[in-house]
């Protein structure tokens, strides 16, 4: 039950927010308001989250699942490690599964700002005798709240379940109760049940639906969230909180506003909170409301977290400081660079688009953009990886991308509208992964053709009479054949070999996390050389004299007092015409390898003994 509390608090927060504005957006584009019109947009709604959330995610993908992770990233690996690898076209599916987990940045930008923004405007619904003295403080209270929210990420989310949980519990009670007060004025509004409505809407206004879809789709925003999320609390856990309280508590709470919106039509400025009654209680709501919106967007900053660890431990993006910010829960932890950079792009959406109402046309796009992706790679692995019939999986991805392109034609249409700032950031994160992957491979062959293998070392051992000095070095290298260039250029400067030396290579498995007994392979070399091979999950914390400490070598353990020697390399774009990649993007390479967190903090080395022996590679 905990489990399930707490998942209402992280996974359902980005839905549970929906209500705020997803009814309010499909009535604010001039569809006349009578009763086929609001059955039928309800109608799109509930079978929205009937199709993406119960059946698509909650009922497959999330059986997609990585050693218990989940998100797009975590599907194009598997997709990776399956027979589709050897396909033409497998370059373009790992693109597209590197787009949508850029795409998420996107998502994790605009999600904080519509959540509070949407929710502070609560403020302007408060009654004749507040609204006019609160509505201009509707975005300084937004960005307040933003800043307080980014500067308390360094402290954790410790009391996830504990805090949040019971929180969203709160929430989505009223969420129920609102709906319940609203829909006994008008019962019919639960007819939006039948399909019926829905297909009628789509066929009556047709050009005009496809506007209406890009709102409806805001119902259903999280499901890539509730995927990517399932490593917290479990797939069982999440499907418990789903069905007995999230799913019922929205069904409700959009009846309701229906409700409301028939019975005055002037209602529909902001038929969330007009359902409660002015004064107090419709004080509360807008309090409860900034709670769970806060809630929502911790969830999507949590998130941003573990994908940039995922996409660093995986060779994605630059090493960037990591901060564990729990004891207990791996999962916890708090990336600087992000936290800061999504915060000041928050802080600007909302002085940029300054409403709700105009930040939702940017907000769509992303996520279904994402979802598209999710379907296409989801049957690729049912295909390659599960072996199911080809039938069977073209039945299930027809029927998922029926819905889900109609939603993406329904944001394509809002692309000049905002829809360009999430593609636009995405691409740019995409080029800049994409770039920082492919320059590594490249930079990985240069460096390779300045080491030598292990077999040619040992003749230069013994043949050359290598002065050989007390102590251990311990050289790390990510080619577990080869020797590492930093021992042959400390040999070349100072003509000595230490008498115990350690090749330390550290993987990344597509695995969350390694048990200790997992991650350590020694190999003796001889003449006091031994390998070590370190493997580390992508979601581990990467403690090299830790680990290391633990290994015993000539019946000692590896002594606290090596040194450490790192190859730290300057990289130089050429200027010839036919080099690894465009100029643009070695420059750009080159940047990026210079602001990259260091390799002393990024494996915890001891900094008092680490030598960094540095050489220029043109790539």
């Amino acid at each position: 039950m905990g489990l399930a509390i707490g998942a209402l608090g992280v996974v359902f927060g980005d839905i549970g927010t929906s209500p705020l504005y997803a009814v309010k957006e499909a009535f604010a584009h001039g569809i006349p308001i009578t009763e086929p019109n609001v059955y039928g947009v309800l109608s799109l709604i509930f079978w929205a989250l009937v199709v993406v959330i119960c059946t698509k995610y909650l009922g497959f993908v999330m059986k997609a699942d990585l050693h218990g992770e989940g998100g797009v990233l975590a599907l194009t690996v598997q997709v990776a490690n399956s027979a589709a690898s050897k396909l033409r076209a497998y370059p373009v599916l790992v693109g597209l599964g590197l787009f949508g987990t850029s795409l998420l940045y996107g998502d994790g930008m605009i999600t904080p700002a519509i959540s509070v923004l949407a929710a502070v405007e609560g403020l302007g619904e408060l009654g004749p005798r507040w609204a006019p003295v609160l509505a201009p403080y509707v975005m300084p209270i937004t960005i307040a709240i933003l800043i307080l929210l980014f500067s308390a990420q360094s402290r954790g989310t410790e009391a996830v379940g504990s805090v949040f949980g019971p929180v969203m519990l709160v929430w989505f009670s009223v969420l129920a109760l609102l709906g319940l007060s609203q829909i006994g004025q008008h019962p019919g509004v639960l007819q939006a049940a039948n399909p019926y409505w829905a297909a009628s809407f789509v066929l009556t206004h047709k050009q005009a639906a496809f506007v209406v879809l890009g709102s409806v789709f805001l119902a259903v925003t999280g499901g890539e969230a509730v995927y990517a999320d399932m490593g917290h609390f479990g797939r069982t856990p999440i499907r418990w909180a789903w069905f007995v309280m999230v799913f019922p508590a929205l069904l409700l709470n959009y009846a309701g506003q229906g409700a409301l919106i028939l019975a005055n039509p002037k209602m529909v400025s902001n038929p969330f909170y007009l359902m409660a009654p002015q004064g107090p209680t419709r004080v509360f709501l807008v309090i409860l409301a900034t709670c769970a919106t806060v809630i929502a967007s911790q969830a999507l900053i949590s998130g941003a977290f573990s994908l940039t660890m995922q996409a660093v431990q995986m060779g994605f993006v630059p090493r960037q400081r990591v901060l564990q910010t729990s004891a207990h829960a791996k999962g916890q932890i708090y990336v600087p660079l992000v936290n800061w950079v999504l915060m000041l792009a928050c802080i600007g959406l909302v002085l940029g688009f300054r409403t709700s109402s105009n930040l939702a046309a940017a907000y769509g796009i992303a996520v279904t953009t994402t979802m598209v992706i999710d379907s296409i790679l989801f049957t690729v692995l049912t295909v390659y990886g599960w072996q199911w019939p080809v039938w069977k999986s073209a039945m299930m991805c027809a029927s998922f991308l029926s819905l889900e392109l109609l939603f993406f034609a329904g944001n394509v249409i809002k692309i000049p509208e905002g829809g360009w700032l999430p593609l636009t950031a995405g691409a740019a994160i995409y080029v800049a992964m994409s770039t920082w992957r492919r320059g590594r491979a490249i930079l990985g062959q240069e460096i390779k053709k300045r080491t030598i293998p292990f077999s040619e070392l040992m003749a230069m051992v013994e043949t050359q009479g290598t002065h050989r000095v007390p102590g251990t070095a311990i050289f790390m290298y990510g080619d577990p054949t080869r020797t590492a260039p930093a021992l042959l250029s400390n040999f070349k400067h100072n003509k000595v070999i230490h008498e115990k030396v350690l090749f330390v290579g550290v993987r990344i498995v597509d695995q969350p996390y390694l048990f200790s007994s997992q991650r350590t392979e020694v190999e003796t070399l001889g003449h006091g050389f031994h390998l070590i091979k370190l493997q580390f999950g992508f979601m581990d914390k990467l403690n090299v004299p830790d680990e290391l400490s633990r290994v015993v070598l000539d019946g000692l353990p590896v002594t606290q007092d090596a040194t450490y020697f790192l190859g730290k390399e300057t990289v130089i774009p050429r200027t010839e015409k036919f080099s690894g990649m465009p100029f643009w993007r070695e420059k750009m390479f080159a940047l990026m390898s210079r602001n990259a967190q260091d390799a002393t903090a990024f494996f915890n080395l001891p900094p008092d003994r680490v030598v960094e022996l540095g050489t220029q590679v043109e790539i």
